[in-house]
């Protein structure tokens, strides 16, 4: 088994700035990106509404979730630019 050695924060900080690869010390298996968690949610839409977003998302090649997320931050992002 092999042992890793741990960085200090201090020798870490220095590769960093120094430009050097500091992949090696850190563990992405534990990397969390805060406020961009997938939260599930439920949505009812009307019969016609999920018939127009899969005609849509065909058109576009892309799943109807995914056009609904973007179609959703678009408005949000909008939203926040007035």
């Amino acid at each position: 088994m092999k042992r890793s050695t741990k960085t200090t924060a201090k020798d870490f900080d220095q590769a960093f700035d120094a430009g050097a690869d500091v992949s090696r010390s850190l563990d992405s298996a534990k990397a969390r990106r805060p406020l961009r968690e997938a939260r599930r949610v439920n949505v009812d839409f009307p019969a016609w509404m999920i018939e127009s977003l899969d005609r849509e998302a065909g058109r576009l090649g892309v799943t109807r979730q995914s056009i609904i997320k973007v179609w959703i931050a678009e408005r949000l992002a909008a939203s926040t630019d007035r």
